[in-house]
Protein backbone atom coordinates (compact mmCIF):
# COMPACT_ATOMS: atom_id res chain seq x y z
CA UNK A 1 0.00 0.00 0.00
CA UNK A 2 2.89 2.40 0.94
CA UNK A 3 4.11 1.65 -2.53
CA UNK A 4 0.84 2.64 -4.26
CA UNK A 5 0.73 6.26 -1.89
CA UNK A 6 4.41 6.71 -2.97
CA UNK A 7 3.60 6.48 -6.55
CA UNK A 8 0.08 9.04 -6.30
CA UNK A 9 2.36 11.42 -4.58
CA UNK A 10 4.56 11.56 -8.20
CA UNK A 11 2.06 11.35 -10.34
CA UNK A 12 3.25 14.67 -12.10
CA UNK A 13 6.00 13.00 -13.11
CA UNK A 14 3.85 10.74 -15.21
CA UNK A 15 3.24 13.63 -17.70
CA UNK A 16 6.75 14.65 -17.55
CA UNK A 17 8.10 11.57 -18.55
CA UNK A 18 5.12 10.76 -21.31
CA UNK A 19 6.23 14.14 -22.65
CA UNK A 20 9.77 12.72 -22.73
CA UNK A 21 9.08 9.17 -24.30
CA UNK A 22 7.53 11.25 -27.32
CA UNK A 23 10.25 13.67 -28.00
CA UNK A 24 12.90 10.99 -28.04
CA UNK A 25 10.27 9.00 -30.01
CA UNK A 26 10.02 11.06 -32.70
CA UNK A 27 12.17 13.95 -32.34
CA UNK A 28 13.91 15.00 -35.93
CA UNK A 29 11.52 12.72 -37.68
CA UNK A 30 9.39 15.02 -40.45
CA UNK A 31 6.49 12.49 -40.24
CA UNK A 32 6.36 12.53 -36.19
CA UNK A 33 3.73 10.11 -35.02
CA UNK A 34 2.70 9.67 -38.16
CA UNK A 35 5.17 6.84 -38.21
CA UNK A 36 3.13 4.81 -35.62
CA UNK A 37 0.43 4.86 -38.03
CA UNK A 38 2.31 3.79 -40.83
CA UNK A 39 3.78 0.79 -39.45
CA UNK A 40 0.57 -0.89 -38.64
CA UNK A 41 -0.85 -0.03 -42.14
CA UNK A 42 1.94 -1.46 -43.76
CA UNK A 43 1.60 -4.62 -41.83
CA UNK A 44 -2.40 -4.49 -43.02
CA UNK A 45 -1.33 -4.09 -46.92
CA UNK A 46 1.42 -6.71 -46.56
CA UNK A 47 -1.36 -9.42 -44.88
CA UNK A 48 -4.08 -8.14 -46.88
CA UNK A 49 -1.86 -8.68 -50.06
CA UNK A 50 -0.83 -12.70 -48.49
CA UNK A 51 -4.03 -13.82 -47.25
CA UNK A 52 -6.94 -12.32 -49.00
CA UNK A 53 -5.32 -12.10 -52.46
CA UNK A 54 -2.43 -15.21 -52.37
CA UNK A 55 -3.81 -17.48 -49.90
CA UNK A 56 -7.57 -16.39 -50.75
CA UNK A 57 -8.67 -16.74 -47.40
CA UNK A 58 -12.30 -16.78 -47.13
CA UNK A 59 -14.22 -15.35 -43.76
CA UNK A 60 -17.35 -17.02 -41.86
CA UNK A 61 -20.54 -15.66 -43.37
CA UNK A 62 -21.69 -12.19 -42.60
CA UNK A 63 -24.58 -10.22 -43.49
CA UNK A 64 -23.29 -7.33 -45.35
CA UNK A 65 -20.02 -9.67 -45.80
CA UNK A 66 -16.70 -7.89 -45.06
CA UNK A 67 -13.80 -8.05 -46.50
CA UNK A 68 -10.56 -9.38 -44.78
CA UNK A 69 -9.40 -6.37 -45.09
CA UNK A 70 -11.92 -4.86 -43.12
CA UNK A 71 -11.86 -8.00 -40.50
CA UNK A 72 -8.01 -7.80 -40.15
CA UNK A 73 -7.75 -4.41 -39.79
CA UNK A 74 -10.42 -4.49 -36.56
CA UNK A 75 -7.84 -6.71 -35.07
CA UNK A 76 -4.61 -6.21 -35.81
CA UNK A 77 -4.01 -2.58 -34.66
CA UNK A 78 -4.75 -3.98 -30.58
CA UNK A 79 -2.54 -6.65 -30.96
CA UNK A 80 0.23 -4.30 -32.75
CA UNK A 81 0.12 -2.04 -30.15
CA UNK A 82 0.08 -4.62 -27.06
CA UNK A 83 2.94 -6.21 -28.43
CA UNK A 84 4.88 -2.59 -28.70
CA UNK A 85 3.75 -1.66 -25.16
CA UNK A 86 5.20 -4.93 -23.91
CA UNK A 87 8.62 -4.55 -25.83
CA UNK A 88 8.82 -0.67 -24.67
CA UNK A 89 7.93 -1.56 -20.93
CA UNK A 90 10.28 -4.50 -20.74
CA UNK A 91 12.88 -2.06 -20.86
CA UNK A 92 11.86 0.99 -19.55
CA UNK A 93 13.70 0.54 -16.19
CA UNK A 94 17.28 -0.75 -17.44
CA UNK A 95 16.82 1.76 -20.12
CA UNK A 96 16.88 4.19 -17.50
CA UNK A 97 19.44 2.79 -15.03
CA UNK A 98 21.24 6.25 -14.58
CA UNK A 99 17.97 7.42 -13.54
CA UNK A 100 16.52 4.60 -11.11
CA UNK A 101 20.15 5.12 -9.37
CA UNK A 102 20.48 8.76 -8.70
CA UNK A 103 16.90 10.31 -8.60
CA UNK A 104 14.47 8.96 -5.81
CA UNK A 105 11.21 8.36 -7.40
CA UNK A 106 8.71 5.64 -8.25
CA UNK A 107 10.65 3.81 -11.09
CA UNK A 108 6.87 2.21 -12.28
CA UNK A 109 6.48 5.75 -13.40
CA UNK A 110 9.03 4.98 -16.27
CA UNK A 111 7.00 1.90 -17.14
CA UNK A 112 3.61 3.61 -16.93
CA UNK A 113 4.99 6.05 -19.75
CA UNK A 114 6.48 3.46 -21.87
CA UNK A 115 3.40 1.83 -22.22
CA UNK A 116 0.79 5.06 -22.42
CA UNK A 117 2.77 6.63 -25.58
CA UNK A 118 2.38 3.32 -27.78
CA UNK A 119 -1.18 2.91 -26.45
CA UNK A 120 -2.54 6.08 -27.17
CA UNK A 121 -0.72 6.38 -30.54
CA UNK A 122 -2.42 2.93 -31.96
CA UNK A 123 -5.70 3.60 -30.07
CA UNK A 124 -5.50 6.66 -32.36
CA UNK A 125 -4.58 5.58 -35.07
CA UNK A 126 -6.90 2.80 -35.09
CA UNK A 127 -10.11 4.87 -34.71
CA UNK A 128 -8.47 7.04 -37.69
CA UNK A 129 -8.31 3.77 -39.83
CA UNK A 130 -11.66 2.65 -38.69
CA UNK A 131 -13.28 6.09 -39.69
CA UNK A 132 -11.65 5.51 -42.96
CA UNK A 133 -13.06 2.39 -43.66
CA UNK A 134 -16.58 3.32 -42.73
CA UNK A 135 -16.59 6.29 -45.07
CA UNK A 136 -15.24 4.49 -48.45
CA UNK A 137 -17.85 1.83 -47.34
CA UNK A 138 -16.95 -0.62 -45.28
CA UNK A 139 -19.62 -2.81 -43.64
CA UNK A 140 -18.71 -1.34 -39.82
CA UNK A 141 -21.84 -1.30 -37.43
CA UNK A 142 -22.82 1.26 -34.94
CA UNK A 143 -22.10 -1.28 -32.12
CA UNK A 144 -18.61 -1.00 -32.18
CA UNK A 145 -18.76 2.47 -30.96
CA UNK A 146 -19.26 1.17 -27.25
CA UNK A 147 -17.17 -2.13 -28.16
CA UNK A 148 -14.10 -0.38 -28.84
CA UNK A 149 -13.16 1.49 -25.98
CA UNK A 150 -14.23 -1.69 -23.94
CA UNK A 151 -11.05 -3.86 -26.20
CA UNK A 152 -8.77 -0.59 -25.75
CA UNK A 153 -9.25 -0.39 -22.00
CA UNK A 154 -8.45 -4.15 -21.74
CA UNK A 155 -5.01 -3.47 -24.04
CA UNK A 156 -3.95 -1.19 -21.45
CA UNK A 157 -4.74 -2.95 -18.72
CA UNK A 158 -3.02 -6.13 -19.89
CA UNK A 159 -0.04 -4.37 -21.21
CA UNK A 160 0.48 -2.23 -18.08
CA UNK A 161 0.07 -5.01 -16.02
CA UNK A 162 2.42 -7.52 -18.15
CA UNK A 163 5.22 -4.56 -18.57
CA UNK A 164 5.45 -3.94 -15.17
CA UNK A 165 6.06 -7.36 -14.35
CA UNK A 166 8.77 -7.55 -17.38
CA UNK A 167 10.41 -4.59 -16.38
CA UNK A 168 11.23 -5.65 -12.89
CA UNK A 169 12.00 -9.44 -13.95
CA UNK A 170 14.70 -7.78 -16.70
CA UNK A 171 16.68 -6.10 -14.24
CA UNK A 172 17.33 -9.20 -12.93
CA UNK A 173 17.39 -11.42 -16.39
CA UNK A 174 18.65 -9.79 -19.07
CA UNK A 175 18.23 -12.10 -21.50
CA UNK A 176 14.35 -11.20 -21.35
CA UNK A 177 15.34 -8.34 -23.21
CA UNK A 178 16.40 -11.25 -26.46
CA UNK A 179 13.51 -13.58 -25.54
CA UNK A 180 10.38 -11.39 -25.94
CA UNK A 181 10.84 -10.58 -30.23
CA UNK A 182 11.14 -14.20 -30.29
CA UNK A 183 8.44 -15.27 -28.11
CA UNK A 184 5.79 -12.41 -29.05
CA UNK A 185 5.22 -13.63 -32.80
CA UNK A 186 4.71 -16.81 -31.73
CA UNK A 187 2.07 -15.53 -29.71
CA UNK A 188 0.50 -14.14 -32.88
CA UNK A 189 0.09 -17.08 -34.88
CA UNK A 190 -1.16 -18.83 -32.27
CA UNK A 191 -4.11 -16.34 -31.40
CA UNK A 192 -7.00 -15.32 -34.32
CA UNK A 193 -5.23 -12.00 -35.24
CA UNK A 194 -4.37 -13.28 -38.96
CA UNK A 195 -7.33 -15.75 -39.48
CA UNK A 196 -10.59 -16.48 -38.33
CA UNK A 197 -11.34 -19.05 -35.48
CA UNK A 198 -13.72 -20.48 -37.59
CA UNK A 199 -11.33 -21.66 -39.93
CA UNK A 200 -8.78 -23.72 -36.77
CA UNK A 201 -9.54 -27.40 -36.78
CA UNK A 202 -12.79 -28.30 -34.62
CA UNK A 203 -10.27 -30.17 -32.74
CA UNK A 204 -8.35 -27.23 -31.59
CA UNK A 205 -11.35 -24.66 -31.23
CA UNK A 206 -11.83 -25.13 -27.30
CA UNK A 207 -7.72 -24.53 -26.91
CA UNK A 208 -8.28 -21.49 -28.92
CA UNK A 209 -11.39 -20.47 -27.47
CA UNK A 210 -9.17 -20.08 -23.87
CA UNK A 211 -6.77 -18.00 -25.40
CA UNK A 212 -7.02 -14.45 -23.66
CA UNK A 213 -6.46 -13.00 -27.10
CA UNK A 214 -9.73 -14.65 -28.62
CA UNK A 215 -11.64 -13.14 -25.78
CA UNK A 216 -10.25 -9.88 -26.48
CA UNK A 217 -10.29 -9.75 -30.78
CA UNK A 218 -13.30 -11.99 -31.43
CA UNK A 219 -16.21 -9.45 -29.76
CA UNK A 220 -14.61 -6.30 -31.41
CA UNK A 221 -14.95 -8.21 -34.84
CA UNK A 222 -18.20 -9.56 -33.79
CA UNK A 223 -20.03 -6.32 -32.87
CA UNK A 224 -18.09 -4.70 -35.73
CA UNK A 225 -19.27 -7.01 -38.67
CA UNK A 226 -22.72 -6.85 -37.31
CA UNK A 227 -22.50 -10.78 -36.42
CA UNK A 228 -22.61 -10.56 -32.30
CA UNK A 229 -22.30 -14.49 -30.57
CA UNK A 230 -23.68 -15.43 -27.53
CA UNK A 231 -19.84 -15.51 -26.00
CA UNK A 232 -18.92 -11.99 -27.33
CA UNK A 233 -20.19 -10.55 -24.00
CA UNK A 234 -18.83 -13.14 -21.59
CA UNK A 235 -15.33 -12.93 -23.84
CA UNK A 236 -15.19 -8.84 -23.84
CA UNK A 237 -16.05 -9.00 -19.55
CA UNK A 238 -12.93 -11.90 -19.34
CA UNK A 239 -10.79 -10.33 -20.97
CA UNK A 240 -11.20 -6.39 -18.31
CA UNK A 241 -11.48 -9.20 -15.16
CA UNK A 242 -8.05 -10.43 -16.93
CA UNK A 243 -6.88 -6.97 -17.55
CA UNK A 244 -7.30 -5.52 -13.68
CA UNK A 245 -6.07 -9.37 -12.22
CA UNK A 246 -2.48 -8.98 -14.23
CA UNK A 247 -2.68 -5.15 -13.58
CA UNK A 248 -2.54 -6.39 -9.91
CA UNK A 249 -0.11 -9.22 -10.50
CA UNK A 250 2.11 -7.10 -12.26
CA UNK A 251 2.10 -4.49 -9.50
CA UNK A 252 2.56 -6.90 -6.81
CA UNK A 253 5.90 -8.49 -8.80
CA UNK A 254 7.07 -5.17 -9.57
CA UNK A 255 6.87 -3.89 -5.92
CA UNK A 256 8.73 -6.89 -4.50
CA UNK A 257 11.39 -7.05 -6.70
CA UNK A 258 11.83 -2.65 -6.93
CA UNK A 259 13.83 -2.78 -3.57
CA UNK A 260 16.77 -3.97 -5.25
CA UNK A 261 16.95 -2.37 -9.00
CA UNK A 262 19.63 -0.14 -7.63
CA UNK A 263 22.01 -2.34 -6.55
CA UNK A 264 21.35 -4.57 -9.52
CA UNK A 265 21.71 -1.92 -12.17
Amino acid sequence: MWAVQAAWRQRHLFAALVRRQWHDRYAGSALGGAWALAQPLALLGLYALVFQLIFQVRLPQASPAPSYLVWLALGLWPWVALQECLMRGASAIVAHAALVQKVAFQPAWLVAAAVAVPWAVHALGHALVLALLALVGAPLQLALLWQWPLVWLAVGLWALGGALALASVQVYVRDLEQLLPQVLPLLMYASPVLYPLALVPAWLQPLMAANPLTWMLEPLRAHGLGVPTESAAVQTGLALGLGVVGLAAGGWVFSRLQHDFEDVL
